[in-house]
């Protein structure tokens, strides 16, 4: 018979087993544990190896690269050309070419900080418990050669700018066509277009922008042609000459024109100065008087000379210098400025005898004559030098005339003198056609044959003040037989116009 075991001793073995299950539990646990700490720990390291997710170096993504691999991510990117958009163009522009260079040391080394920087198990607990710290961005490091990027901007610019068309002259008209402005690359405002391009990973598209310039003036020679043309068209068959100068730099127009065909201006053709010798006696008048304030009578002697042309007021102020010789003192003040071809020899009154025979160069050619007044006598180019000195003597207080009689001329006088000079409102020749308040300081001459009533010489001499430009217009003509008024008013008004619009081009 089969006795059953004793309570107490069945019960510790099986405690013994139970406790044999939870230890062998507990060390398998213990390893899965080892081993996953040892996973992650490699895992980890490896990591560290690479940069964490989210890191941006130079705006570029390189979370979970390695240094070489970012590197050369950095270089890809950096590298692709930036697309140049102007005027119609595209341009592939490579970065190195225009000085662009990235410093990938540098930028990797700040990088590296975040990488390794840290604690190891600092880092590697955060790690465990998914806290991973959001790396800072490494900003871009590059630098740029401003000279090269503007050197590669000027050759864009010298191919793909558009160069202005400058108005036309319309033959046979004193108009001009109103020409077409340019486009021109604006290099300064488009540096830094270039530059953040350059420095952006993903926005490498640039559109440069381009500065309009403002209509070009034709040239001086197209001008010159133009009045050569207007004379030619206008069927004048005498003697015309033409002096003009650009008051703001000096450059000239002088020609003359003989039925129709151009002749020598070297020297200057004489013509009879008639009243625009006028202009000498002012001047003559202020030498020796200079800034002595003029009194209510004088200033409208000075009026009636120039305003009302009065021969009798042109004597009193020669007189004036002196009573015997006042003439060949006027003559004597215009050679000291270095006009030989202007003097005046005589009183305008009639029977007055001629003080002295004038020898010059103008009226010694032989190839032309126009038969000048032996009493006074004038070149277009004189008469517009003159004019030239009294405007930069009244703009800036220098010039000739206050080099050749210091003390006496000085910028008030030369003021005064201008001021005289606008009071001559004709309306007609030089002031014909030029627009409504053009102020124009000038003196008109011109001269009758008193046995047939003919006029023979017809003469004006201007400053021209306009909003595009001031200038210096003598124009003087001479015909044999006879100037008919409208005509030659004509065609005085026609060159003046041609040169006011050449200052004033019309809108586009």
């Amino acid at each position: 018979m089969i006795r059953e075991a004793p309570y107490g001793f069945g019960g510790t073995v099986r405690n013994r087993n139970t406790n044999i299950f939870l230890r062998g539990t507990a060390i398998f646990l213990l390893i899965i544990a080892i081993m996953l700490v040892i996973f992650s720990l490699v895992t980890y390291s490896r990591q560290r190896d690479s940069y964490p997710a989210g890191m941006t170096i130079g705006g570029v993504p390189v979370g979970g690269l390695d240094p070489q691999a970012a590197s050369e991510r950095l270089l890809q990117v950096y590298s692709t050309p930036v697309e140049i958009q102007y005027n119609g163009g595209i341009i592939q522009a490579d970065p190195t070419q225009i000085g662009f260079q990235i410093d990938v040391e540098s930028m990797l080394a700040a990088a590296d900080l975040t990488r390794t920087g840290g604690a190891f198990w600092g880092g590697f607990w955060d790690y465990l418990w998914n806290q991973d710290p959001t790396p800072a961005p490494v900003p871009l490091r590059a630098t740029i050669a401003e000279d090269r990027l503007r050197a590669f901007l000027a050759q864009i610019a010298l191919r793909y700018d558009q160069p202005a068309l400058p108005a036309q002259p319309i033959p046979g008209t004193p108009n001009f066509s109103p020409g077409q402005p340019g486009q021109t690359l604006d290099i300064d405002r488009a540096v830094p277009l270039v530059e953040a391009a350059l420095q952006s990973p993903t926005n490498r598209i640039v559109t440069l922008v381009s500065k309009q310039g403002s209509v070009a003036r034709p040239s001086m020679q197209d001008l010159e042609i133009l009045l050569k043309q207007i004379i030619q068209t206008s069927g004048f068959d005498g003697l015309i000459g033409l002096y003009m100068v650009d008051l703001q730099n000096g450059q000239d127009i002088h020609f003359a024109i003989n039925q129709g065909q151009e002749i020598s201006v070297n020297p200057d053709v004489a013509f009879t100065a008639a009243s625009t010798i006028k202009i000498p006696i002012l001047v003559s008048y202020f030498i020796k008087n200079g800034d002595i304030p003029i009194d209510a009578t004088t200033n409208t002697d000075i009026l009636n000379m120039i305003k009302l042309s009065s021969n009798d007021q042109s004597d009193a102020f020669m007189a004036s210098l002196n009573p015997d010789t006042g003439p060949l003192i006027v003559s004597a003040n215009m050679k000291k400025l270095g006009l030989e071809n202007t003097f005046i020899a005589g009183y305008y009154k009639l029977g007055s005898p001629l003080l002295e025979r004038f020898s010059t160069p103008a009226n010694q050619r032989t190839d032309v004559s126009t038969e000048p007044d032996p009493y006074n006598q004038t070149t277009p180019s004189d008469m517009g030098m003159l004019l030239e000195d009294m405007y930069q003597c009244a703009q800036t207080g220098g010039g000739a005339l206050v080099a050749a009689f210091p003390g006496k001329i000085n910028q008030a006088v030369c003021k005064e003198m201008i001021n005289y000079l606008t009071q001559d409102n004709i309306g007609v020749l030089i002031q014909g056609d030029l627009p409504g308040g053009t102020v124009i300081a000038h003196k008109h001459g011109w001269v009758t044959d008193p046995a047939t009533g003919l006029d023979h010489d017809w003469s004006d001499a201007a400053i021209v003040y306009t909003p595009g430009g001031n200038f210096v217009l003598t124009i003087y003509s001479f015909h044999p037989v006879q100037l008919v008024f409208d005509p030659i008013n004509k065609l005085f008004a026609s060159l003046a116009r041609a040169v006011y619009n050449y200052y004033n081009l019309p809108a586009q």
